[in-house]
């Protein structure tokens, strides 16, 4: 691959990364309920996620998927309905007082490294526009003259660096957030604003289509 086209394409995979999307957003605040640390594990499972599509896509089981409205539908909405059940699992989080007044840590209790991953492996893997945008962007900067394989991989590994760089900055804008947090009161807010954009997420992936741009 040529470094030119490698530098294309990797501000170009940034700025993909970079949309505001329900991964994103639920890097932003499992940041701001729990922690840098606790955003950058749970974004192992995106990565994961990424990875097997991208592996799908080099495999050209992308473009059968991206073809097919079946595929597409049976993922579209068991993703919708996983976006919507997680912000109605956040609006009814327990909130509670922390047992020292002025603690910032225990207003709600840490879910798990296995379940943060789990979560996000799971918002991922249930967005059909994920497999749409690595089947019709990855081959726009393969050079025909040049070896499918290792260009392909060069690319898949530059996109899920460029997601972990980008998921870590999500986690550190929580993470300033998580500092203003000083009541239950505050993370009730934090969770109703986070389950209602998750919910919002969710009815725009249920009205999206194929036909629209993949990002």
């Amino acid at each position: 691959m040529q470094l030119d086209t490698w530098l294309l394409f990797s501000g170009a995979a940034l700025a993909l990364s970079m949309a505001p999307g329900p991964n994103n957003l639920l890097a932003m605040f499992n940041g701001a309920r729990h922690g840098v640390a606790s955003a950058a594990i749970g974004g192992a499972g995106r990565l994961l996620a990424f990875a097997l599509m991208i592996v799908v896509t080099a495999m050209g089981l992308g473009v059968v998927l991206a073809a097919s409205e079946t595929a597409f539908m049976i993922i579209k909405w068991g993703g919708a309905i996983y976006l919507v059940y997680l912000g109605l699992k956040s609006w009814r989080t327990k909130v509670a007082e922390p047992e020292i007044p002025g603690d910032t840590v225990g207003f709600v209790a840490h879910p798990g490294a296995l379940s943060l991953a789990r979560t996000e492996f799971l918002t991922a893997i249930g967005n059909p526009k994920a497999i749409l945008i690595f089947t019709a962007f990855f081959p726009q900067f393969l050079d025909q003259a040049g070896s499918y394989g290792p260009q392909f991989a060069i690319m898949g590994v530059t996109f899920i660096a460029m997601e972990a760089c980008v998921l870590l900055g999500y986690g550190l804008v929580g993470g300033q957030v998580k500092g203003l947090i000083r009541s239950a009161r505050h993370m009730r807010w934090l969770n109703r604003i986070s389950g209602s954009l998750l919910i919002a997420a969710g009815v725009l992936l249920a009205l999206t289509d194929r036909t629209r741009n993949a990002t």
